[in-house]
């Protein structure tokens, strides 16, 4: 089972590294669309976290204060750049196929070529974003540490993540509609199960159990810890959040490919 299992991944990747050239065209062409037009061009990539930012900082700087280590401005913006990395990811991921289902009935290519070309835009939109956050370290005087280097590996892990989740429910969303809204409920609420306004520490008891089994936790508090504070992340938890994404990634890729062939009869 699981020697089928190696088989299959390596002829899947093999196939998608012949098709490399569809998945950048396709990449370029959706942030030309996104960003077509549009006066503030790139800048739309922050304007979310930085108005999140400023709206959080002040609710919980006048309103109900929160303690934390770093300044909370940069704190809260830290964690609002890779949620809404996740948040716009997973939502564009999931309606690929439904918007390119005019592409589905035409000429063979790896349809996960459609969701992976989102997770692409989506780390773009993550790059331009490290700017506002360099800029927010330099002006409150936080240093930046050799921990940074793990950067692109917890962005892997982030990015195998919402990408497995998108090849399950991508599928499910071309067969019926009521998959994007209620996924639009689950990830609002889901944004709030989440430490990304707030630290982890302050949420005890059962519910800080049930917070701490959220993988994205792990690997919200992982940025702050190796950008903001210059530690190594919890090996555990970000371990335990590596492995589900590998094992979810893997999964979701598995179960997408097996159901393309589908795809155009549904679309």
């Amino acid at each position: 089972m699981f020697a089928q299992l190696r088989r299959d991944i390596r002829e899947m990747w093999t196939e998608l590294r012949e098709y490399n050239e569809l998945l950048v065209m396709m990449t370029r062409r959706d942030l030309m669309l996104r960003y077509r037009q549009t006066v503030m061009g790139f800048a739309w990539a922050v304007f979310m976290p930085v108005i999140n930012t400023v709206v959080f900082t002040l609710i919980f700087r006048k309103v109900a204060k929160i303690e934390t280590d770093v300044p909370y401005p940069v704190f809260s913006y830290c964690g609002l750049l890779p949620w809404n990395m996740f948040a716009t990811s997973l939502k564009t991921g999931v309606n690929s196929l439904f918007s390119n289902r005019g592409l589905l009935t035409k000429v063979y290519f790896p349809r996960e070529v459609f969701p992976f070309s989102t997770m692409l835009v989506g780390v773009v939109d993550f790059c331009v974003g490290l700017s506002i956050l360099a800029g927010l370290m330099i002006y409150y005087g936080i240093p930046l540490s050799s921990t940074a280097l793990l950067l692109p590996v917890l962005l892997a892990v982030q990015v195998m993540f919402t990408a497995g989740l998108c090849m399950f429910l991508a599928p499910a969303n071309l067969y019926y509609r009521d998959v994007k809204y209620i996924l639009d409920v689950l990830v609002t609420v889901w944004m709030f199960a989440t430490p990304v306004i707030y630290p982890t520490r302050d949420v005890a008891g059962p519910l800080g159990v049930i917070l701490r089994l959220n993988p994205l936790a792990p690997i919200i508090d992982g940025y702050r810890s190796i950008l903001l504070r210059g530690e190594l992340p919890s090996p555990i938890p970000i371990a335990s959040a590596a492995a589900l994404s590998v094992v979810l990634f893997a999964a979701g890729w598995i179960v997408f490919h097996r159901a393309e062939y589908a795809f155009a009869e549904n679309a």
